[in-house]
């Protein structure tokens, strides 16, 4: 029987410790939506289709890694057109910085919406919501705004601890 209790005991002494440290990573933070009255950033990146194992992905991301320290205050962006099921299943990303203009072998991406939905995510990487409950989250505060998304959906790379995803609203 003290066998039994000290096991209960250090479970409960375990699952209090995970919430804590859960939170404390920023677990609990509620996602920060607000709706915006301007044309999402104009950006200009590359598009990468393949499988998430071709090197190509890596090096299209670090070839805009690259720019992003020539050009200070930029952020790196990514639109998923399509996301992998698995790690043979093609995907189509773009991948690229909020600069006005493309230069050399940058393709420009702009948004002719007026309007869009910015949730702002604050936590460790580790115990962020996945990328469908954010979603889910941004379809509800837009019912809610009585608009209607593009069905893009831009993550915009602020730091280790923050994200943003911003929603393009038809106009």
């Amino acid at each position: 029987m003290k066998k039994l209790g000290f096991i209960l005991i250090f479970l409960l002494f375990l699952g209090f410790a995970g919430f804590y440290f859960f939170n404390q990573l920023g677990g609990n933070t509620p996602i920060e939506m607000i709706l915006i009255e301007s044309s999402p950033e104009t950006m200009a990146g590359k598009t990468f289709i393949g499988i998430p194992q071709d090197p190509k992905l890596e090096e299209t991301f670090k070839s805009i890694e690259s720019l992003k320290t020539l050009n200070p205050g930029t952020k790196i962006h990514t639109i998923y057109y399509i996301e992998p099921a698995g790690k043979l299943d093609t995907m189509n990303v773009f991948v690229g910085l909020n600069l006005p203009f493309a230069t050399g072998d940058l393709e420009g991406k702009t948004f002719s919406e007026k309007k869009y939905i910015q949730a702002t995510i604050t936590a460790n990487k580790w115990v962020m919501p996945s990328p469908a409950k954010v979603k889910a989250q941004i379809e509800e505060f837009a019912k809610k705004n009585q608009v209607e998304l593009s069905g893009i959906f831009i993550d915009k790379i602020i730091s280790e601890s923050e994200v943003q995803v911003i929603a393009p609203v038809k106009d």
